[in-house]
């Protein structure tokens, strides 16, 4: 099964490659109706000088969560360590009966191989849909630069199909053609999904309970804010930036229940399978609560013996005030 995975693995980011780097699949060319004020918006120049240019997003989608999952894993080996859980832990073996991995990077690995696959699978879904869509992006038309009166543009309703009606520079034309969804849109609600479900399911301290919420917010709202910022720029529709929402959620969605459903300790599914370990840390929690509870357990004896006192201190007093009534009946 590890092997099978490497491949399906291997394939998922050379279909990606071809989408991102090849010419091997050809744009649809969708055409445009004269004087359309859709796609009028003015062009505020090339992808880098954008508010969240690509490289920065690439670099906060890929290394943000490699970071984040990397440190976490780090910190909670090292409280599983320190207890006593760790002498009576279960090895687990990944790369078949050769050998044994360590818990830390046999953990990593698998959480950062699920992460990998979903973010190449994001990247292929938006890149298909773009292809085939071929959506014109709001500033299409001030980049195409058509010749309106070579065109018979003499009312508005006139319907542009052919290629050749742009005369503006291909390499702006080819990007205003590729809009539905929006990549960006997807990739950081993906990025931001992923790490919020991961923080929730791996981090069970006690201590917490307000820090997840926090950071699992700020992440998705940085995400809201990257596919406005395209919606701002009149780089994307409002209805590219909701579907490349819906993709990278549903993906996001999807490997966890995927992993929530599959087998927890299989020989080889390590890479590929989210799952739901317990963490270090709730071991080390469960052991403090044991402890725990003894203790009030003797803390509820004491209690319960205070209010038996109590209580018959208050029959007592009952008893006295009836013998006082009744000796001042008598006088």
């Amino acid at each position: 099964m590890l092997y099978f995975q490497l491949v399906i693995m291997a394939g998922t980011v050379m279909l990606a490659y071809y989408f991102e780097c090849t010419d091997t699949f050809s744009v649809h060319v969708q055409g445009f109706f004269c004087y359309d004020t859709s796609y009028t918006k003015p062009y505020l120049g090339p992808e880098d000088r954008s508010a969240v240019p690509p490289p920065l997003l690439y670099a906060l989608v890929a290394g943000l969560p490699t970071l984040l999952i990397t440190v976490t894993e780090t910190v909670l080996f090292l409280v599983q360590y320190t207890s006593k859980e760790f002498d009576r832990s279960e090895k687990t073996v990944a790369t078949g009966d050769c050998c044994y991995l360590n818990p830390l990077v046999r953990r990593t690995f698998r959480f950062l191989g699920v992460y990998s696959f979903g973010l190449f699978t994001v990247d292929i879904f938006v890149n298909a849909g773009q292809v085939v869509t071929g959506n014109l992006a709001p500033y299409f038309l001030t980049v195409c630069k058509p010749n309106y009166t070579a065109l018979g543009c003499q009312q508005a309703l006139r319907y542009i199909s052919h290629q050749e009606a742009c005369s503006g520079n291909q390499e702006d034309i080819l990007r205003a053609r590729k809009t539905f969804p929006c990549k960006e849109a997807a990739l950081s609600l993906y990025a931001a999904l992923y790490l919020a479900m991961y923080v929730t399911l791996t981090v069970q301290a006690k201590g917490s309970r307000l820090a997840k919420p926090v950071l699992s917010l700020g992440l998705v709202c940085l995400a809201f804010l990257t596919g406005l910022n395209r919606v701002a720029e009149y780089r994307n529709h409002w209805g590219d930036v909701i579907a490349g929402f819906i993709i990278g959620g549903a993906i996001a969605t999807f490997l966890l229940l995927l992993g929530e459903e599959s087998p927890e300790h299989q020989p080889g599914s390590a890479l590929l399978t989210l799952g739901r370990m317990e963490s270090p840390l709730e071991k080390y929690i469960a052991s403090q609560e044991t402890d725990d509870d003894d203790d009030e357990d003797e803390e509820s004896c004491y209690i319960k013996e205070r209010l038996l006192v109590f209580l018959n201190w208050l029959q007592g007093l009952h008893w006295f005030q009836r013998i006082s009534n009744r000796r001042w009946s008598e006088l």
